[in-house]
């Protein structure tokens, strides 16, 4: 069988209206705009209104996405939508998403890897793809993640925000000389082991409750550096590239001190980085759509850039990919 290649041809994004600084949030718990932006390289973040659920935000960056490609809800056949926040337990928000685009045909689900969901989305609709299951797909990173914040921890409430990014994914024609356009090659890990780390203290099956984020942050810190640093020898190695070869990091949005340290491992200068973390804290599995979304649109990222994409989040999981963009 002849493996077909995955072509990222659009991208898209939303962010909710209200936007909460820093300053903001230092007259509800004891920080202060100093305090976030020297530990974090955050400034604000985007907050969900009273009754925007993350179908609503995945729904307007799906939207945004197959305007970008030129292409119509007909032309799709699956939805993949990275999220820890869903609408409801069930059903898949991916469903919510695909009845508001009003489409009746192929197949919606929704994928749990956290701030590594996007990767991990990206992976699985590429697979689908390669196999012959689908011919075009939104792949789609949302949340409100404001919703399971505790606003009185300042550990974890100044670093999250809620937002949506999408790109679309479609089946190179066989009349297409695709060469090195499309997902070369994506990476993904776990280990379960870490779970205490970096979790949510909540759920159906334990608490009967949704929960908050809880973290221990000088944990994470040091498993993201490490595991970060190793899948993106790995995504390299499995192309035979050298970093220098890379055109763009478009990184998970997790902590700027994170973001540069991956950039000076990879030898690359920030003007090579895209990094939004100071406007949209950490959006979990939005994060990436949402860096490569605003780097498309002002013009940074073009056809045929090579783009690296990594995260890492509660699980742990952790994942990168390399992407050429667009077609030729």
């Amino acid at each position: 069988m002849t493996l077909k290649k995955s072509l990222l041809v659009g991208c898209g994004s939303y962010l909710p209206q209200r936007i909460v600084t820093n300053d903001e949030l230092a007259k509800k718990v004891d920080t202060s705009d100093e305090w976030i932006s020297k530990r974090t390289g955050i400034r604000q973040r985007h907050v969900a209104a009273n009754g925007e659920m993350t179908s609503d935000l995945a729904v307007a960056a799906a939207r945004a996405a197959l305007e970008n490609a030129g292409m119509e809800i007909a032309d799709i056949d699956l939805i993949v939508v990275a999220t820890t926040t869903p609408d409801d337990t069930f059903p898949s928000t991916a469903t919510k998403v695909q009845a508001k685009l009003a489409m009746d045909h192929g197949a919606a689900f929704d994928i749990q890897a956290v701030c590594a969901g996007f990767i991990y989305a990206l992976a699985t609709a590429d697979n689908f793809i390669k196999a012959g299951q689908a011919r075009a797909a939104l792949v789609i990173g949302a949340e409100t993640f404001s919703r399971i914040l505790d606003w009185e921890d300042r550990s974890t409430c100044v670093l999250f925000g809620d937002g949506a990014g999408a790109v679309v994914l479609r089946a190179a024609r066989d009349d297409e000389d695709v060469d090195d356009f499309g997902v070369l090659s994506t990476h993904l890990h776990s280990d379960g082991r870490h779970r205490d780390i970096l979790y949510v203290d909540g759920g159906p099956s334990s608490t009967k409750t949704v929960g908050h984020v809880r973290m221990a942050g000088q944990e994470v810190f040091r498993h993201a550096v490490s595991k970060l640093s190793g899948v993106i020898d790995e995504a390299l190695a499995a192309n035979g590239l050298e970093s220098t070869a890379i055109d763009w990091l478009i990184p998970h949005q997790a902590n700027a001190r994170i973001i540069k340290s991956m950039a000076q491992k990879m030898k690359l200068p920030d003007e090579k980085v895209v990094s939004t973390i100071a406007r949209h804290a950490n959006t979990s599995a939005a994060s990436v759509p949402l860096a490569l979304s605003e780097a498309m649109a002002d013009g940074r990222v073009k056809k045929g850039d090579l783009v690296l994409f990594e995260a890492i989040g509660g699980g742990l999981v952790w994942g990168a990919g390399l992407v050429r963009i667009g077609a030729p």
